[in-house]
């Protein structure tokens, strides 16, 4: 099939506006308790993180952020907490595609490096927000 000279320009173009779009990855060291944000391939930032305890490990595997909520709802066993400083999810959820199970902030800093949750990849707040700016729906983790 021949393209036009106009359609030739813009599927070019395309290609180079896609080819300036950092790629991200997520690694997520269980046994460190360490988030690693990797940009085109490179290391860009490493967090401490809480992982999930014994009884209620992390999931492994290959997943993906599949929603991103900016001042989550926590729909907890008998309770709704909604946004605000009491919320176990903090100010930022990045679900993994994976029913129940995300990166979010938390309200319980200390837990941070153990192996604390229910199987959630817990961060700091300030942690949590950089983070969600710089990752997107479609991310692989």
């Amino acid at each position: 099939m021949k393209l036009s000279g106009v359609a030739a320009i813009m599927i070019a173009g395309a290609a180079h506006a896609f080819a300036e779009t950092p790629v991200h990855e997520i690694i997520v060291s269980i046994p460190d308790k360490k988030l690693v944000l990797l940009e085109d391939g490179k290391v860009k930032k490493i967090y401490p993180v809480a992982v999930g305890k014994t009884a209620t490990p992390s999931p492994v595997g290959a997943f993906h952020i599949s929603s991103h909520v900016k001042d989550p709802t926590w729909y907890g066993p008998h309770v709704i907490v909604p946004p605000g400083k009491g919320n176990p999810l903090g100010t930022r959820w990045m679900g993994l595609g994976y029913k129940g199970y995300g990166i979010h902030g938390t309200n319980a800093p200390r837990s941070i490096g153990k192996a604390a949750s229910h199987g959630c990849i817990r961060m700091r707040v300030k942690d949590a927000e950089e983070l969600f700016e710089m990752v997107a729906v479609g991310d692989s983790v």
